[in-house]
């Protein structure tokens, strides 16, 4: 089937933290399509969709939810089961690279450099006493940390501390996403987003665009509110370290088994090595999100990657 025959559901919304940011990625998605003269439906899930999906049989769904609901491989598990070919890493990989720290181990195995880390349940401040758990990880990570939810996106829960003693607090912020969080040595240097997409000949890297936010922050209003970061794509480090961050996120991407679009967040230290920080099944693609920006970047039309993404789902 051509890609101008192609009936295609975009899903947005849903009931995750980041529900406005689905509906912008959606609408964005959509129009960009539509643009490009296919036919498009863009649905908000609800207890309607699976039936519906069955009785409709669209060519193409692209999930663009973000969050749990879009991201944790759930829904994409519905849509294998179902028989409805989707844009975006199957389901198992979904879950790989959802968790954050069953990414870190994937893809240092891989070869990539990861942060010092530790994962820790909320339960086990309970079982083995707060005191003494801070004790320890302030043996074992000194310095600027990061704590995050293990699972989660655009940055929400996600705590800079200045050293163990801000680790408490952070902590709770950490698990008001959920129960179990990521506790991570704070590597310094430029912050880049590498994003990738596979149209049906072999994943490539886009430019890498490099995260300035005014604040020093990358935080979710940071990302998602115009004019409160600055974007530079590609990244302003040499070609040789553009290359070393390219390949590190195209080892990510298929350490975790991932398919037709992922963006991989980086570090880069002061000695150009590529740290990475997680990788992300369906990134932003709203009017600020860096996937676009690197589509840009390299003379590419939305449009067009995006119907050779769906067209590509169609045929897998």
């Amino acid at each position: 089937m051509t890609v101008s025959k192609l009936r295609i559901v975009v899903l947005a919304g849903g009931i995750s933290h980041e529900r406005d940011v689905s509906l912008r990625s959606g609408r964005r998605v959509a129009d960009s399509l539509q643009h490009h003269g296919l036919a498009v439906e863009l649905r908000d899930p609800d207890a309607s969709l699976l039936p519906w999906l069955r009785d409709e049989r669209p060519d193409v769904v692209w999930p663009a939810l973000h969050g749990a609901s879009g991201e944790d491989g759930a829904l994409r598990g519905l849509l294998e089961f179902i028989g409805v070919p989707f844009v975006g890493s199957r389901a198992e990989a979904a879950r790989l690279a959802w968790d954050k720290p069953t990414a870190k181990t994937l893809v240092a195995r891989a070869g990539v450099s990861t942060p010092s880390s530790i994962t820790l349940a909320r339960d086990v401040f309970r079982e083995l006493g707060a005191d003494a758990v801070f004790a320890t990880i302030s043996d074992e990570l000194s310095g600027p940390l990061v704590v995050k939810p293990a699972q989660g996106g655009s940055a929400q829960g996600v705590t800079l501390v200045a050293d163990a003693a801000g680790l408490p607090r952070a902590m709770v912020d950490a698990y008001t996403y959920g129960d179990v969080a990521l506790v991570e040595q704070r590597i310094t240097g430029t912050e880049i987003a590498v994003s990738i997409i596979d149209t049906g000949d072999g994943p490539v890297a886009l430019p890498a665009v490099e995260i300035e936010p005014l604040s020093g922050v990358y935080s979710f209003e940071a990302r998602y509110n115009a004019g409160e970061t600055r974007f530079y794509t590609p990244a302003r480090i040499s070609d040789e370290i553009a290359e070393r961050a390219a390949a590190a996120a195209l080892t990510a991407h298929r350490a975790l088994g991932l398919r037709h679009i992922s963006r991989v967040d980086l570090i880069i230290d002061g000695a150009g090595t590529p740290w990475f920080l997680e990788a992300n099944v369906l990134p932003g693609l709203t009017e600020t999100s860096l996937l676009p920006q690197s589509l840009e970047a390299a003379g590419h039309d939305l449009g067009w990657v995006y119907a050779r993404l769906a067209e590509a789902a169609a045929a897998d």
